[in-house]
């Protein structure tokens, strides 16, 4: 039994694991769930850091690391699940915002992405009941003819809990008639954590756990590969994760042994709290709490920043040794978290999406272009490569004609990030100057400029899946 601690290790003890985790890295030996927990509570970033990058050297030892150019396309904000983490569900469907696009729409987004080279889409929505069977067959037979170079990955295992519902059919026949009318592969969306005690707590209305599993295993027997999830940061405990990693695992030693299709990757991010219902709990505070977090039955929520955030992805590296491919969760750390990532056990750094309204909602804001993460991935070391969703590359960017080594246009600059007004230069001046303390600092309120606002205002986010 693991007891349920989630603690830091010493930054000054030093630490030798009781295993031998050269064979883990080499792949002659498998992580139990009580090693992980062990390294969890003992081994520091650094140690897990590289141990991590030398199992991703292992499996993927090319030159480059890749990356995807789609748009998530977010279909319907209307939704029957009431999770406490989520700012974008709307479950009145009167409500001035709430929203279900239609086929035209949906084409229009697609037309902008084929455009720039953008190769699939991710759609995911809220589980609205008022759409009928035919509004996704009909949508998916639409895309496949109009667009069919475009790979549909989408809709996510608590949608198809759902659709099941609102249909009347099992998961399985949802899935194949699904897939018949063009749909291609499962996003990883709604996985959470599947342990009860802490889903029925953040996810209430939506799946559980198993079911979210027993959908990616009848996707994998007709033949769809499927991504994988987690969240962190909220009211779990390493325990929780653990448990997730074993079952991810688990399910994936079965559909290497017995489909035609398996998880294809695993990508985790962190809670983004703001406008979420979730963020009214109390926040642990280690330096009060003394011992590490520990579950308690949802009061408290334990958020995750870029420490905690690599830990879990060189953990989630060294256990999860049947899931080829982990991204990098720039869409919630950053880009260079994002980059770092490459060298905690990521190989992959995800997509850049032309849209992403789920994790935008929670205050969340970073967006990269193609010309960004190709650099990130140079200046890592590795050459640039874009992929499909087999992980196939499908352009390698060695050349003068790369996103981030092609020249600007004359006179195209960056945007200026702090922008001011002559007025507003002299009135900062003056202010300065006058009734003020030697060495003290200046408080002043200035109008701001529209192109000030322009700049400061948040931009469209991008989300791996």
């Amino acid at each position: 039994m693991i007891p349920e601690t989630q603690e830091t290790p010493s930054a000054t003890r030093p630490y030798t694991p009781s295993f031998d985790i050269a064979a883990v890295i080499t792949g002659a030996a498998r992580l139990s769930d009580g090693q992980l927990l062990e390294l969890y509570e003992n081994a520091s970033l650094t140690d897990l850091g590289r141990w991590a990058f030398a199992v991703t050297q292992r499996l993927h030892p090319e030159d480059y690391r890749t990356y995807v150019i789609d748009r998530n396309i977010n279909y319907t904000n209307i939704c029957t699940a009431r999770c406490t983490f989520c700012a974008f569900k709307r479950n009145d469907k009167n409500a001035p915002d709430a929203y279900t696009l239609d086929a035209d729409a949906i084409h229009k987004k697609i037309a902008e992405l084929a455009h720039i080279g953008g190769t699939q889409i991710l759609m995911q929505g809220g589980m609205n009941p008022d759409l009928s069977l035919a509004y996704y067959e009909n949508l998916l037979r639409g895309i496949r003819e109009k667009f069919p170079a475009v790979h549909i990955h989408a809709f996510s295992p608590p949608e198809f809990v759902e659709f099941a519902r609102f249909f009347h059919m099992p998961v399985a026949d949802v899935l194949r008639r699904f897939q018949a009318a063009g749909l291609a592969t499962v996003p990883g969306g709604g996985g959470e954590i599947f342990a009860e005690r802490v889903r029925k707590r953040i996810g209430p209305g939506k799946c559980t756990g198993e079911q979210w599993l027993d959908v990616m295993t009848e996707a994998h027997k007709l033949g769809m590969h499927t991504s994988a999830t987690m969240l962190i940061g909220h009211i779990e405990d390493i325990t929780d994760r653990i448990d997730h990693l074993h079952r991810l695992r688990d399910r994936q030693d079965w559909a290497l042994a017995h489909a035609p299709a398996h998880y294809t990757a695993f990508i985790h991010w962190t809670y983004q709290p703001e406008h979420t219902p979730l963020d009214r709990k109390r926040k642990w505070n280690p330096d009060a709490a003394g011992a590490g977090f520990r579950f308690d039955d949802g009061r408290t929520v334990r958020l995750a920043g870029a420490h905690e955030y690599l830990r879990m992805l060189a953990l989630a590296r060294l256990y999860l040794d049947n899931i080829r491919n982990l991204q990098s969760s720039w869409v919630t750390m950053g880009p260079k978290i994002g980059q770092l990532a490459l060298f905690f056990g990521a190989n992959d750094m995800g997509s850049v999406m032309m849209e992403e309204n789920v994790v935008s909602s929670a205050g969340t804001t970073y967006r990269l272009d193609e010309e960004m993460i190709c650099r990130l991935i140079r200046d890592a070391g590795w050459v640039p490569c874009q992929r499909n969703q087999y992980y196939a590359v499908l352009r390698r960017h060695d050349g003068a004609e790369s996103p981030d080594r092609r020249p600007r246009r004359a006179g195209t600059f960056a945007p200026r990030q702090h922008q001011i007004t002559p007025e507003e230069a002299a009135a900062y001046k003056a202010a300065g100057v006058s009734g003020r303390t030697p060495g003290a600092a200046v408080s002043i309120s200035l109008p701001v400029s529209a192109a000030e606002a322009s700049c400061r205002a948040p931009q469209p986010q991008a989300e791996a899946g």
